[in-house]
């Protein structure tokens, strides 16, 4: 009975995991989305998995921001057809693995201010696994003794 109880607890957790573990990165932290910032020093040394989130927060109507690819990342150019989020508080979940890209689109705020950013996201199955920690908090339980196995 207690093994059932046990397994269903592990498999739940199994399921839940990546939603419980995901990160929401604010981009820039404190700063920001915003020019004059150095968004690749930022980013060194943060993993990004699937199932994390982006948080790029601004002023609504100062900047904005565009998911764009490596030639667009370079150039600091968005496609024509792309729709630039411009809420002031975009979130973007990372569903896919590899490299992503980010500028805004506002005037030169990505060729001459820098604010862009190039981020790597690895698969879910990369992140580091807590380990788990039995926490006892009624002193008068006591797990039951294992049975030997022959």
């Amino acid at each position: 009975m207690a093994s059932s109880q046990l397994f269903i607890i592990f498999a739940i957790l199994a399921i839940s995991a990546p939603l419980i573990l995901a990160t929401n990165y604010v981009v820039g932290d404190g700063k920001g989305w915003t020019i004059n910032f150095d968004y690749q020093a930022w980013a060194r040394g943060k993993m990004f998995y699937v199932g994390d989130s982006l948080v790029f927060n601004y002023p609504k109507g100062v900047h904005n921001v565009y998911k764009v690819n490596g030639t667009g990342f370079q150039q600091c150019a968005a496609p024509l057809d792309s729709v630039p989020l411009t809420s002031g508080h975009d979130v973007i979940t990372l569903a896919t693995t590899g490299r992503k890209w980010y500028i805004c689109g506002v005037a030169q705020h990505c060729a001459m201010g820098g604010q862009k950013l190039l981020i790597t996201v690895f698969p879910s199955s990369f992140a580091p696994s807590p380990s788990p920690t039995w926490e006892n908090s009624n002193p008068s339980w006591s797990a039951p003794a294992p049975s030997p196995t022959w």
